[in-house]
């Protein structure tokens, strides 16, 4: 087998070319590794661009602003709740090749992502969402679970990478 080509003007060594990517994704993954890789993958895409919305709205920057109704602000974990039920009706009703799509683990990755970040709302029922003791350091912890499992989700493409790079 000859070596997968990298992208031009790219280190051998750094990137791998799409089409390697894609490979491995297709030849080393199969439908559960996939599966986690897209829940992952939306759960940590999803988590920091709702931090990075948040941040910025509380900053009163950029073009965000909080979402209300009747004078009622409308929480994001309100968006994730209705997205895993989505996903949980598909998999109590949908055929195999729906349930199987990439579109529904992600779609309950994000979905997971969106609770999670109001996971203190959901627990006492009060908005202490923006307490200063501990915001960081939940962000800090999540996002980097966030990211470990996205990478660990990944070994089998990144194994088959490695390999490819060795020949």
């Amino acid at each position: 087998m000859t070596p997968t080509p990298v992208a031009a003007g790219t280190p051998s060594s750094i990137v791998p070319a799409t089409q390697a990517v894609r490979q491995a994704y297709r030849e080393e993954m199969g439908p559960r590794e996939r599966a986690a890789l897209w829940s992952w993958v939306g759960f940590t895409v999803t988590f920091g661009a709702v931090r990075a919305i948040t941040y910025s709205i509380r900053d009163g920057k950029g073009p965000f602003r909080n979402l209300s109704l009747g004078g009622s602000h409308l929480h994001h974990y309100m968006w994730g709740i209705a997205m895993v039920s989505g996903v949980g009706a598909v998999a109590v009703r949908g055929e195999d090749e729906t349930r199987h799509h990439p579109a529904v683990s992600l779609t309950y990755g994000s979905g997971l992502a969106l609770i999670v970040d109001e996971f203190a709302l959901l627990l006492d029922l009060r908005d202490v969402y923006w307490a200063k003791q501990g915001r960081i350091s939940v962000d800090l912890g999540v996002g980097l679970a966030a990211a470990g499992g996205t990478a660990f989700s990944a070994i089998p493409i990144l194994r088959r990478l490695s390999r490819n790079r060795r020949r």
